[in-house]
């Protein structure tokens, strides 16, 4: 007696297919049409649109960040959720280490359009080292061990950051991501 297979899981796999099809295509590139071309170096903008468009992410990727930062985390602790026996505990400290590698990952994503950018990319690299600080931070979040000095880090890091986009001209303001965006 032959199985019937759900429409639902055969619209999924269609779907998965398409989009490994498509990104394998799009990835391609077999074609060298003469010129050598460095992947470091983008072609088909000049150095001005490079430079905005660096400071235009570096400041929309800050932003996500110190958003991320202060309503998943700072806000939480500073009403004392993450205390022990404190209703909604497991979810404010999930959220929060979510959020905490959200920002990870956003403040490493504005390190390097920064880059991108002369006067950002000196304002922004003496902080190099604190955004690596925080790489194990989401997970003592998660776990429940951050204190009030992981927080304050966290805080510190968010807000050189920001000043450093703002002395290079690139005013950064919080932008809070959705939920769904933490988890990626």
């Amino acid at each position: 007696m032959p199985r019937t297979v759900p429409l639902r899981r055969l619209f999924l796999a269609l779907l998965l297919s398409c989009a490994v099809l498509a990104g394998t295509t799009a990835c391609g590139g077999g074609d060298d049409s003469g010129a050598s071309s460095s992947s470091a170096s983008p072609t088909g903008t000049s150095s001005a649109e490079a430079q905005k468009f660096a400071k235009t992410r570096f400041v929309t990727n800050a932003g996500l960040a110190a958003g991320a930062t202060y309503q998943w985390v700072v806000k939480p602790y500073r009403a004392g959720k993450f205390k022990k026996g404190t209703d909604g505990r497991t979810f404010a400290l999930v959220k929060a280490g979510l959020a905490g590698g959200f920002a990870y990952n956003r403040l490493k994503a504005a390190t390097e359009n920064a880059k991108g950018d002369p006067l950002l990319s000196k304002a922004v690299a003496p902080l190099t080292a604190g955004i690596a600080s925080l790489k194990g931070l989401a997970t003592k979040l998660r776990k429940g061990e951050a204190g009030a000095g992981d927080i304050g880090a966290f805080e510190s890091v968010i807000s050189s950051v920001k000043d450093a986009g703002k002395s290079a001209g690139a005013e950064v303001k919080d932008k809070v991501p959705s939920t769904s965006q933490l988890g990626g």
